[in-house]
Order: structure tokens, then C-alpha cells, then sequence
């Protein structure tokens, strides 16, 4: 059951992750995109900080929408479009009391909307490159720790991929070698997730 104040603590945890590692967002990003993916998504989520008390007292798929909406007012470029759908998506898909399938079910959703708001599929280094993995394992039965380690491992394994969707496509055969950033958010999302749900089991 996530009460208020286990959402309040969820929220400000992803929140909180993302903040924190947004220079080294912006490092994997200036290695081959824009530069720009850290300081855009320590926007958005300083936005949904700003608004915790608001969305703590939501239900859970009523929080998830509107920080997706903050999300997309506030991310900009291609980050903010994406990472809004994906919240978005996943609180229309959620009912508001989740269990484990209801959960893997509403993400597996959310990612078919990243996929289409995208034009991308995972193998294409992306953040669908740690999304996908990571609902396989919601869908499994890997427990909290083992999700975490799931979209560490991911993103990580995008660092010898060639990028083919999204700005580092352009660079062709340089972009291997370099972790994605957006998978990199991703992971920093779904650990943050991880550890402030697994704290109150």
C-alpha cells in the first residue's frame, strides 16, 4: 500500500537521483549528443520537487500524470516528450491500489508509448534500452534488488552499442564507446524507485 508519505518518499527519491547526477548527464551527453540532457532533466525534476506536497497527495496514477506533465513542460528537447509519455502512460495504465502484474502491465504499456512517441525500439541505445530489460524483470520474478542491478547492467550495456535513433545516430561508429544518457536516467530512475520501495517492504 503506498500511502501518502511512501509516494511523498518515492517522488522525492527519483526526483532527488536524477538532481543529483545531472553532471554526469551532461557529460554522457556531451560525448555524443546535445549536452544538454543532465541541466534538462534537473529542470523537470526540480519541477516536480517543487510541487511534492501537491503530488503526494494524489493517488499514485493521478502523481505519475502530473509530473509527466511537468515533465514535458519543463525537460524540453527530446527528453521531455519521452520521459512525460512514460509517466504518463504508466498513471493511465496503473490502477490506484498496484499489484506486481497490474505494475509490469502498466509499464509494458508506457514503454509501447515511448516506443511510438519515439519511432525507437530497444537495441538502438536508448533509454528503452533499460526500460525494456527492467519490465521483463517487474514481469518475472526478480525482486527489488535484483530490478536495480537489471537497469544498472543495461544501461552499462550500451556503452559498445552504435547508436542508430536520436542525436548520437549522426555520429555512426563513434558513438560506441560511450554510455547512453538517457539510459543512464532511466537506470537512475528505476534504482531510485527500487530503493524507496524496498525500503517500506
Amino acid at each position: 500500500m503506498l500511502d501518502e508519505a511512501r509516494r511523498r518518499q518515492l517522488i522525492e527519491a527519483v526526483a532527488s537521483a536524477v538532481i543529483a547526477h545531472a553532471d554526469e548527464l551532461t557529460a554522457l551527453d556531451q560525448a555524443i549528443g546535445d549536452g544538454d540532457h543532465g541541466m534538462n532533466m534537473k529542470r523537470g525534476f526540480e519541477a516536480v520537487l517543487a510541487d511534492l506536497d501537491g503530488l503526494a497527495a494524489k493517488p499514485l496514477p493521478e502523481a505519475l500524470k502530473a509530473a509527466g506533465m511537468q515533465l514535458v513542460m519543463k525537460v524540453g528537447g527530446a527528453s521531455g516528450p519521452l520521459y512525460g509519455t512514460l509517466f504518463m502512460s504508466l498513471g493511465k495504465s496503473l490502477p490506484e491500489e498496484p499489484d506486481r502484474a497490474a505494475f509490469a502491465a502498466a509499464l509494458d504499456a508506457a514503454i509501447a508509448a515511448v516506443k511510438a512517441r519515439g519511432k525507437s525500439d530497444a537495441g538502438q541505445k536508448t533509454m528503452l534500452d533499460v526500460l525494456v530489460p527492467v519490465q521483463e524483470a517487474v514481469a518475472g520474478e526478480a525482486g527489488i534488488a535484483d530490478i536495480a542491478r537489471r537497469a544498472q547492467e543495461a544501461a552499462e550495456a550500451t556503452i559498445p552499442m552504435r547508436a542508430t535513433r536520436g542525436r548520437a545516430s549522426f555520429l555512426g561508429e563513434r558513438s560506441i564507446g560511450h554510455m547512453d544518457p538517457g539510459a543512464r536516467s532511466s537506470a537512475l530512475i528505476v534504482e531510485a524507485a527500487a530503493a524507496a520501495l524496498g525500503a517500506g517492504a
